[in-house]
């Protein structure tokens, strides 16, 4: 006979409870209603749905008063009428609601559960619902794992397209130093403008990586080893960083702009004669038609420039480089420069990137080509 009057220790807790209570304690979790369509949203190309179709989902799922979503047929029934839906989907028109709740019948995300004169309704019974007629719910849950493995797929999709993206834009950049064919950057160029699938992005970054040159070996050269001094690990010396600054520069005499400073001194590849505003404005001409005034300094030329290089079709990576290379006010009278052979030359971005690349070898003259410029603005013009 068993002795009921002790607790019984020692035993699991589902041999101390009803037969019915043990086995719901086992029953696996039903999966969350907002997760399952947070998940369909990010796969939602593999199942053909829109975002409009989803707005119609999550209103229906709205009518279903638990978070947890079961998978039993039948037993996730939700019955509004296309008017509330509607009214719910800020009065999307009842032609469009229609189709889009064929659109997830079609794709089996819920199923219809229709009563014979094809309404929406439910029938109580005891205090609770005995039998609904509508959409059911319940496929949106057995279809858990598909929905999960297909936001997987499409999210490490989305990863490998940005690292894709991102070694084409470096690879467009190394082919520009090297002066690569003017074809491929600017199909490398087309490229990150639009929305190219994994497979183009994939084709166009082994071009360009075939169209790279070979690395230069360059073999190490064993240099005079530079004798180390000896510190002491003692905390009460503080010879570790000693650093001797000279007061005897004033901060005035450091502060020298850009503009004061005549256009070698700022980092140009071109050191044979200074070029002043006054030069440039009396070579180049064409710019007026754009801006009437003239420019009172440099700073005034290159915000020009900035200006006038997208009128032209230069992309701001390409002007950023050359002034870089070029210094930024051998870059404005360059670009200015560009502008009075505007109707001569056919892609100022190409030509300027060339230039750059002529600079970087230090074999470009911006005072030849204003040279050039006064020479036409002085040719007489013939009727």
């Amino acid at each position: 006979m068993e002795n009921t009057s002790r607790p019984p220790f020692g035993r699991p807790v589902s041999a101390c409870l009803p037969s019915s209570e043990a086995s719901q304690r086992h029953t696996p979790p039903m999966p969350d209603k907002w997760a399952l369509l947070r998940d369909l949203t990010t796969g939602a190309e593999a199942f053909g749905l829109g975002h409009r179709t989803l707005s119609v989902l999550k209103a229906l799922l709205t009518f279903w008063p638990e978070r947890e979503l079961p998978d039993a047929p039948e037993s996730a029934i939700v019955f509004p009428s296309n008017r509330v839906l509607a009214e719910r989907l800020s009065g999307m028109p009842e032609s469009t609601l229609r189709r889009h709740l064929a659109k997830l019948v079609e794709t089996g995300i819920v199923s219809r559960h229709d009563s014979p004169n094809c309404k929406r309704y439910a029938r109580g019974q005891s205090g609770s619902i005995g039998i609904a007629f509508g959409f059911d719910l319940s496929p949106l849950a057995r279809h858990a794992s598909a929905l999960a493995s297909a936001a997987e797929s499409v999210t490490a999709q989305r990863e490998r397209i940005a690292v894709l993206r991102a070694r084409l834009g470096m690879l467009r950049h190394r082919l520009t130093e090297d002066g690569a064919a003017d074809v491929l950057i600017d199909a490398a160029r087309l490229m990150l403008r639009r929305r190219a699938s994994e497979q183009d992005l994939t084709e166009l970054v082994s071009r360009l990586e075939a169209a790279l040159p070979a690395p230069e070996t360059v073999e190490p050269k064993p240099g005079p080893v530079a004798e180390t001094t000896k510190m002491s690990a003692s905390a009460a010396r503080n010879e570790r960083h000693i650093q001797e600054t000279d007061n005897s520069i004033s901060d005035s005499e450091s502060a020298m702009t850009s503009e004061a400073l005549p256009a070698e001194s700022v980092g140009s590849a071109e050191k044979v004669a200074a070029i002043t505003v006054p030069m440039i404005t009396e070579a180049c001409r064409e710019y007026q038609a754009f801006f009437p005034d003239q420019p009172r300094g440099w700073h005034d030329l290159i915000a020009m420039s900035h200006r006038l290089a997208p009128m032209l079709g230069i992309d701001p990576p390409v002007l950023h480089e050359a002034q870089r290379i070029m210094g930024a006010e051998r870059a404005a009278a360059t670009v200015l420069c560009l502008l009075e052979r505007a109707s001569e030359i056919r892609k100022p971005g190409a030509y300027l990137r060339r230039l750059t690349q002529v600079a970087r070898k230090g074999s470009f003259s911006v005072s030849a080509m204003l040279a050039a410029a006064g020479r036409r603005a002085a040719m007489p013009a013939f009727a």
